[in-house]
């Protein structure tokens, strides 16, 4: 039923200024006409996010975005780093962290927040 339909990533924010900037200009975001006000649409890639303002903003504990960026994961986490993006560090069995980035047997991965505090990750998919 569903397994040929596009997902749209949906973000709780407080400020939808403060998002438009971080996912525009930080993440480098195309920034969508929206229907509505209290909305913000972004493409990436194929896909799209849907920032909206919400009171529960960044109380979500896990993950609420990945991007699959292949080998380019460490060229584009050191230009988040530039951009004063902070990366979280965990302890996470099967992962040795090396500076910002966890490696895995299979996978590299490193985490980051939004400005509202929803973690993001970019992985080497």
């Amino acid at each position: 039923m569903l397994a040929d339909k596009d997902a749209i990533a949906m973000i709780a924010v407080k400020d939808l200024c403060a998002a438009a900037r971080f996912y525009g200009e930080i993440l480098g975001l195309e920034q969508l006409d929206s229907p509505e006000e209290q909305v913000l649409i972004f493409r990436s890639g194929a896909t799209r996010l849907n920032v909206y303002r919400s009171e529960f903003a960044g109380t979500n504990k896990a993950t609420t975005v990945m991007w699959n960026v292949g080998s380019e994961l460490e060229s584009i986490a050191a230009q988040l780093k530039s951009k004063g993006v902070g990366f979280e560090h965990y302890d996470m069995p099967g992962l040795k962290l090396q500076g910002d980035i966890h490696v895995g047997e299979r996978m590299k991965a490193a985490w980051f927040k939004d400005v509202d505090g929803n973690i993001l990750s970019i992985v080497n998919g």
